[in-house]
């Protein structure tokens, strides 16, 4: 659940960072924090011997949960 979380923060903050309805100050921000979670999510990815495709569910015919490959 918290990696599918994370995705779709990330993809939120990509289409703000499109429409441009970010100020700069916050784009920095975003993308620390966005940045800090994807480090965070790595460490506990080792800590629990695991990796990001193990996250990922599959619903059988309609596919992988989580988009994109996972590492």
């Amino acid at each position: 659940m918290v990696e599918l979380l994370r995705q779709l923060m990330e993809r939120q903050a990509v289409h703000r960072f499109d429409e441009g309805t970010l100020r700069a100050e916050q784009e920095d921000r975003l993308g620390t924090a966005l940045m800090l979670l994807d480090e965070r999510m790595d460490e506990l990815c080792e800590q629990h011997g695991l990796r990001r495709s193990d996250l990922n569910l599959d619903l059988g015919p309609l596919g992988p949960l989580l988009a994109g490959p996972g590492r």
